[in-house]
């Protein structure tokens, strides 16, 4: 005789919770914006005559690492982390962009130097990803000024 009663309180609960957790579903998993932050970075020939380059990346107007470290170097086959350039960092919203412009600098000034290759993350990836899903976006930057140079460099997108 109880029997009855709960599953009729269960049929009842579940016929009220589940509308309201279908129509949830879809906005939770949208994310609105992501962070996007530097993952890695890896020589595979660089561009100087030397043997090393002296590295930046120029996202959103900013310079990492910053005037204080000037630059970050590397020789072929190192791998550089964040922290090596201070952590580029920058938030988008799903209809923005964010270029991470990796950039080889010569001293003594030590200013934006020349563009190597570009990374971008489009904030359209954010749409599809659930609030802290994130994704990897890898790209391999080629060219041959001063010499044959590449870099494999890896952009991780979390969803906010």
């Amino acid at each position: 005789m109880h029997s009855r009663k709960v599953i009729a309180a269960l049929a009842l609960a579940g016929g009220l919770v589940a509308p309201t957790a279908l129509a949830a579903t879809p906005a939770a998993a949208m994310a609105g914006s992501c962070r996007v932050e530097l993952h890695d970075i890896d020589a595979g020939n660089v561009a100087d005559r030397d043997g090393r380059d002296e590295l930046r990346f120029l996202v959103g107007g900013n310079l990492f690492p910053t005037l204080n470290a000037n630059y970050f170097g590397m020789n072929a086959g190192d791998d550089g982390d964040p922290g090596h350039f201070e952590d580029p960092t920058s938030i988008i919203q799903r209809t923005e962009d964010v270029v991470f412009d990796l950039r080889e600098t010569d001293g003594p000034a030590w200013g934006q130097g020349d563009r190597l290759g570009t990374v971008t993350a489009t904030g359209s990836t954010c749409d599809g990803l659930a609030p802290g899903a994130d994704t990897i976006v890898t790209r391999t930057l080629t060219g041959t000024e001063q010499t044959a140079y590449s870099y494999v460099v890896r952009l991780k997108m979390t969803a906010l």
